[in-house]
């Protein structure tokens, strides 16, 4: 009996135990339920939103491309593209196949998309084909079910209206590479969206970019929008506006015609660049919508190197129109005067050298105004020997060669001036033989045809360097390094006045070099000077014989021709500058060239200022194609 007792006692104990055992962990489990569903409930809401709620970026609208006088030059179209998102999609083989049914689909694109998925995170949204036709998106968006991680998108293509005829002006827009993506700007992750890789497009990239806007939408449990609940709108590029003139970089294209060179225009109080022309072009579209290998082979294997912008990357030796450095360098040092006469009898000898004149019987007896004039060789070299190639090279510095003229596009080149210090760092003593041949603009002298019209712009204005831009906005030069300082150039008036006029007496002279491109409309004369400069050695046996016409010579052995040029001559505006690669003679390729673009200018001006043209209607604006 005493033992039932006990082990009742004992089991009613264990009970106890167990029974308060177990209210403990109900009220622990009441305690962590009030917890999670009353004090974090706010929380867990959100984080439940998160699952069906997405924040989209938004890309901003680039800003637009104009000219000078408002016309776009680079606009936007509205566009559908088609992006794989590689977390969502599974097998992304099959996807792709699935989607290949529905729209072409090239092995390129296929490629492409499943190299950009390799190389980034994969919750990364990646354009698989982008440029969708109405009937492509429908296809797409009736099969969404069967199609995981696949989307369409809206977005903007970049189009360049005047294609080839502004192509190295305003470059291209291209996709993001991978070094690019690495920045801190979150518009660089999104599919299909484009920067600017060239031109005053990446120049300009941050004042066009824009900012990129967001969007919260909900979604549903396969991921398709149900409803937008936020949004804060993206802020478009600025529009950028150019110091360029439509109508006259149309001039100067159209005046290259099918010739390899580069032509270039400026306002000679301002440094804005009227017109900026180098031909070949390319399609800017096609690095866009991105080319497929045969079209970059057939870009870069063209010997008239059309991807390069010759007005500033393309290096010249200078030729002729050198002359006036080499004449402004000896009038300062004092080394001539305007009335030193040289004789010419067709030949310079300088001990047992021979350098030739171009004209084989000689210019006789010249003072330095009939030496610019009729472009005498023999008096350059005589110059030339008297004031020494290191104050020609100061004069030619002073003037916008050599140096980088810090205008607003990339891939600007110095060219180059030789010194005496220059050569001896090569390890070799300079010679008076390669002071003679520097004196005509050959030898060593490398220059781009910007700096070529900047030294006209600068014999032309006579007391300060403007700093050449394209852009028509003084700030927004500022912003990106530009500035409006002009240095003082120093140069004595009369000794400029010399120059000028011998320019003058080049075109409008009875035995100027240029005379047959004169401009014949009063008030609106030229001035300038032409330039044939050699690319290979002339053999004795050839100059004796006449020496061989270039038009009977492989293309890549002719002469480039070569003219630079202000106007109007009695209160100067413009400036010019033609490089015509394996053009044969200045005076009849580059010259007139020169002339059309210079005549162009001043009567857009006249034009603009009556406000109508001649037939009495506004001023014609160039048809896109």
């Amino acid at each position: 009996m005493a033992r039932d007792l006990d082990r009742q006692r004992q089991f009613t104990r264990r009970a106890l135990l167990i029974g308060g055992g177990q209210a403990a962990l109900l009220t622990a489990l009441a305690g962590r339920l009030y917890y999670l569903q009353v004090i974090e409930s706010e929380r867990y809401l959100t984080l439940a939103d998160d699952n069906r709620i997405n924040l989209r970026l938004i890309a901003p609208a680039r800003g637009r491309i104009l000219d000078r006088h408002g016309c776009p030059l680079a606009i936007n179209r509205q566009e559908f593209r088609v992006i794989l998102t590689a977390e969502q999609a599974g097998d992304i083989d099959a996807t792709l196949d699935a989607l290949a049914a529905l729209i072409p689909l090239s092995e390129a694109d296929r490629r492409r998309a499943l190299r950009d998925i390799a190389r980034q995170r994969r919750f990364l949204p990646v354009t698989v084909r982008d440029d969708l036709g109405w009937d492509d998106v429908a296809r797409i968006e009736v099969n969404a079910l069967d199609l995981p991680g696949i989307a369409v998108e809206e977005g903007q293509s970049r189009e360049y209206p005047y294609g080839e005829r502004l192509s190295h002006v305003l470059g291209y827009v291209g996709p993001v590479s991978e070094a690019e993506a690495g920045e801190s700007d979150p518009l660089l992750q999104l599919p299909g969206f484009r920067i600017g890789k060239s031109g005053v497009e990446k120049t300009y990239e941050a004042s066009l970019r824009g900012i990129g806007g967001t969007s919260q939408v909900e979604v549903n449990a396969v991921g398709r929008p149900i409803r937008e609940l936020d949004r804060n709108d993206a802020q478009s590029g600025a529009d950028l506006t150019l110091a360029l003139d439509l109508d006259l970089q149309e001039v100067a294209v159209k005046s290259l015609g099918d010739e390899s060179g580069a032509a270039v225009a400026l306002d000679i109080a301002t440094g804005e660049v009227l017109a900026m022309a180098s031909t070949p072009g390319y399609d800017p579209a096609a690095f866009n919508r991105g080319l497929t290998a045969e079209e970059w082979k057939a870009l870069t294997s063209d010997p008239k190197a059309p991807l390069a912008n010759k007005a500033i990357a393309g290096l010249y030796a200078p030729g002729s129109t050198f002359k006036p450095v080499v004449a402004l360098a000896a009038l300062e040092r004092g080394v001539i005067t305007p009335a030193t006469r040289v004789f010419c009898p067709g030949d310079f000898r300088l001990g047992n050298a021979v350098f030739h004149c171009w004209r084989r019987r000689g210019h006789g007896s010249l003072a330095l105004h009939d030496a610019l004039a009729q472009s005498c060789d023999c008096y350059f070299y005589e110059a030339a020997r008297r004031v020494g190639v290191d104050r020609i090279a100061a004069m030619g510095e002073r003037l916008g060669l050599g140096v980088k003229l810090g205008i607003d596009l990339p891939h600007e080149r110095r060219g180059l001036l030789p010194t005496q210090q220059w050569k001896a760092a090569r390890g070799q003593a300079w010679t008076t033989g390669e002071t003679v041949i520097t004196g005509i603009g050959q030898g060593y002298v490398l220059a781009t045809p910007l700096q070529l019209a900047m030294m006209a712009a600068r014999i032309a204005n006579g007391r300060a360097a403007p700093v050449p831009r394209l852009v028509h906005d003084a700030t927004l030069a500022e912003h990106v390094g530009l500035r409006e300082e002009a240095a003082d150039l120093g140069l004595d008036p009369a000794h400029l006045k010399v120059i000028r006029d011998g320019m003058n007496a080049v075109v409008n002279g009875a035995n100027g070099t240029a005379r047959g491109a004169a401009i014949r409309v009063p008030g609106m004369e030229m001035a300038g000077k032409t330039g044939t400069s050699q690319v290979r050695r002339i053999t004795s046996s050839e100059r004796k014989s006449g020496v061989i016409k270039n038009e009977h010579l492989p293309w890549e052995r002719r002469d480039h021709a070569l003219f630079i040029g202000f106007a109007p001559v009695a209160n100067p505006r413009y400036a010019a500058a033609v490089v015509v690669e394996h053009g044969g003679a200045g005076s009849k390729v580059a010259a007139p060239v020169g002339r059309d673009i210079l005549l162009k200018a001043q009567q857009l001006e006249a034009l603009r200022v009556a406000g109508t043209d001649a037939a009495g209607s506004p001023p014609r604006r160039l048809s896109q194609g």
